[in-house]
Parts: C-alpha cells; sequence; structure tokens
C-alpha cells in the first residue's frame, strides 16, 4: 500500500545539497525549497531512507520524514502551483 510521506531537509553542505535534491527529485514532486511529497510502499521508504543516510553526514545534516494521512487535504495560500497526485486543494 502507498503511504504519503512529506520530506524536509537541512544539508551542510552544497554538494550534499545538490545530491540529496537530485535523488528526491527522482522519488517525489519538488513542493517547496527544502521539501518533497513522495508515495511509498512500506519497502521503497526502507530503500529510501538506507539511500539517503549513505549521502548525508548525519553530524551536520538533517532530514525528517513526516508520513501523511491517506486523504489529504492541503491548504495552499501564495503561488504554490505543485500540487501531488490524489491530495484534495483548498486555495484562501
Amino acid at each position: 500500500m502507498l503511504t504519503n510521506y512529506l520530506i524536509c531537509y537541512d544539508i551542510a553542505d552544497e554538494r550534499r545539497l545538490g545530491r540529496v535534491y537530485r535523488y528526491l527529485k527522482e522519488k517525489g514532486i519538488h513542493i517547496q525549497y527544502s521539501v518533497f511529497h513522495c508515495r511509498f510502499t512500506w519497502q521503497e521508504l526502507q530503500r529510501v531512507k538506507a539511500d539517503l543516510k549513505e549521502i548525508i553526514d548525519e553530524k551536520e545534516d538533517d532530514i525528517r520524514i513526516y508520513p501523511l494521512p491517506f486523504d489529504i487535504k492541503v491548504y495552499v495560500m501564495g503561488c504554490g502551483d505543485r500540487i501531488p497526485e490524489g491530495v484534495s486543494i483548498f486555495m484562501r
């Protein structure tokens, strides 16, 4: 079963930052500067976590992976235009 995840990161080194960005760009939708929306099975999530662990320096970098509810309702304010598939959007 696919689950929605929000992946946020703060990477100290430019080279690692680029690698994390390029990796996640293949896995999900780039929502904001350091935020991606992704949909994974449990096994895919485990692989992504292992891959990211290989890229980052755990003493300097921070990656957070937040599971999201199945029936997502997102409120978009401002100029947000990237909408993940299967997400209900409410514009203000």
